[in-house]
């Protein structure tokens, strides 16, 4: 299991979205508050952000834990965007360990992250050319990312063929953000210069909000819907 976090309104600089809050990732590398499968995630971390250089977005991947990662401290506080996706990994028995293995995948302007755990026999075949690594989230992102519009009836599908599948994903192209709670936890915070979506709480406010399960969530900064699947 892992867990992720995204980000879309006003820009933020990654210290203030990764390090930053008192339960931010950089904790939830060690010490998650909400995960129930797992204890650390220690198996590397990612982070992807859009900037106005280039239309897709930019990556920093790591098989490190994030507490281990020293040059992310000094970087961090220099790198703003408006939208962002960022998790750190526990890897499930078997998969790859290298940094190929950690979201966000990309593909074109989209950056995809997925927290949980799927059994690849049940994805198709078509999707392994294209996935960036083997193991299940990566297979799974590129079978996700051939139809963003989608999202909500591949996962469902997904999750009908494996119903051991624990399949939160969270996926964005920049101007908005794609949720599904599947199995696990995901909580959405809606602010007055953005939205954001989240494996759990990255702090205590009380404007947290669960998303419930079996859930589509689609985010713009100024809007949050919720649709059952």
């Amino acid at each position: 299991m892992c867990r992720h976090l995204a980000w879309l309104g006003a820009p933020r600089t990654l210290a203030q979205l990764l390090l930053e809050p008192e339960h931010g990732l950089l904790r939830q590398s060690w010490a998650p508050r909400r995960q129930a499968h797992g204890t650390v995630n220690a198996d590397g971390w990612g982070v992807g952000w859009y900037g106005p250089a280039r239309p897709e977005p930019a990556r920093w991947r790591s098989a490190r834990p994030l507490w281990a990662e020293a040059s992310l401290a000094s970087v961090a506080p220099h790198v703003a965007s408006g939208c962002v996706l960022a998790a750190v990994r526990s890897a499930s028995a078997g998969m790859p360990g290298d940094e190929s293995a950690c979201a966000p995948f990309a593909r074109g302007r989209a950056l995809l992250s997925h927290n949980g755990v799927v059994d690849r026999a049940v994805l198709p075949a078509a999707a392994w050319p294209r996935a960036e690594s083997v193991c299940d989230s990566a297979v799974l992102a590129a079978h996700l990312l051939d139809a963003p519009d989608a999202l909500g009836e591949r996962v469902a599908a997904v999750g009908a063929a494996d119903p051991g599948a624990r399949l939160n994903v969270l996926l964005t192209d920049g101007g908005r953000l794609l949720a599904t709670a599947w199995g696990d936890t995901l909580s959405v915070l809606q602010t007055a210069d953005g939205v954001a979506l989240a494996s759990e709480p990255f702090d205590d406010d009380p404007a947290w909000r669960d998303v419930p399960d079996r859930t589509l969530v689609t985010a713009t900064p100024a809007s949050v819907e919720l649709t059952a699947l």
